[in-house]
């Protein structure tokens, strides 16, 4: 007797059928929209790109996870074995310790993520959350004297770990939280200058969209002549810099209000952790061009030598 081919395929994919069906559901949109204002209002000042990550490069939240998770299996471990109670209790109560930092850096991003992304973390968050009262009061239970009931305890934390680890790698790989949005733009990008607009095309002071190979980019000419230019997507989640604000020398993203230093792409805060890809500029007979730094290529527009190129009023590179 065959099986049908539907019933399998349902049966294969049901996990993440289940995770799909969470990002559409706007059921705790309400409280997702609370809680994040609350945490966006957070006096926390720089320490906010501390937790992000700006300084690391990537987000702190993953990295932080490493110890209380290693912390309460280790203890799992120890557990299954007699005499090492003390042990046990001493690597649960460090995996509390590393818990708070997570959790808190964890929070801040969240706060900056699209609603689907949120959706998702909210029930990640509740998950974790579940763990950590779970190994607390598996905690109590061990420095009462009732290690037993402390040790059940602890493995229906590990649990909730692990079902809060799974919405993560949800989040992280499926959903691409976290991730640069604009790593892919200097392998996408053909070698060689591109010619993408006139001079007179870019009004001083203001963010104009372009595209080369595909690749949407963002041209700025400042008041003193000078171009730069940069991926346009922001790399924290994709958002338009094109529609965002000028000032300072630097671009702040319109979505969740990154700001990137236009002579190099620096992501001067955050939420972003990479900073843009930044492309060389020139201008030639009139028109504005651009080309990866260090490609390597000749100068030349579109694998043709330019005739009467300049340099522009910075000396060929302005981004």
């Amino acid at each position: 007797m065959s099986k049908k081919p539907g019933r399998r395929l349902l049966g294969q994919n049901r996990m993440l059928w289940l995770l799909d069906a969470l990002e559409r559901d706007p059921g705790r949109d309400r409280l997702i929209d609370a809680l994040g204002a609350r945490v966006r209002a957070l006096p926390l000042g720089r320490v906010r790109d501390v937790l992000h990550g700006t300084w690391l490069g990537h987000p702190v939240h993953p990295m932080a996870i490493h110890l209380p998770i290693g912390s309460w299996m280790s203890a799992a471990v120890l557990d299954l074995k007699p005499g090492r109670s003390r042990q046990a209790d001493l690597l649960v109560a460090l995996g509390l310790t590393g818990a708070v930092p997570a959790a808190v850096s964890g929070l801040v991003d969240w706060a900056e993520l699209r609603r689907e992304q949120q959706r998702v973390g909210l029930v990640h968050a509740a998950a974790n959350t579940a763990a950590v009262g779970l190994y607390g009061a598996s905690l109590v239970l061990r420095l009462t004297g009732r290690g037993g009931k402390g040790r059940v305890l602890g493995y229906l934390g590990l649990t909730a770990v692990g079902a809060g680890g799974l919405l993560g790698g949800h989040l992280a790989y499926r959903q691409a939280a976290g991730v640069n949005h604009a790593e892919e733009v200097p392998h996408v990008v053909r070698d060689g200058w591109h010619r993408v607009g006139g001079v007179d095309d870019f009004p001083a002071g203001e963010p104009v969209r372009c595209v080369v190979d595909d690749v949407p980019v963002l041209v700025v000419r400042e008041t003193g002549g000078e171009v730069h230019a940069l991926a346009e997507r922001c790399s924290h989640l994709a958002g338009p810099l094109s529609e965002g604000t000028v000032a300072d020398g630097c671009v702040r993203c319109p979505w969740h209000g990154s700001v990137f230093r236009l002579s190099d792409g620096w992501n001067v805060e955050g939420p972003a952790t990479a900073p843009q890809p930044a492309f060389d500029t020139r201008v030639v007979d009139g028109h504005v061009e651009v080309r990866l730094p260090g490609d390597g290529v000749p100068d030349t527009v579109d694998g043709r030598a330019p005739a009467g190129a300049t340099p522009g009023t910075d000396g060929g590179r302005t981004s």
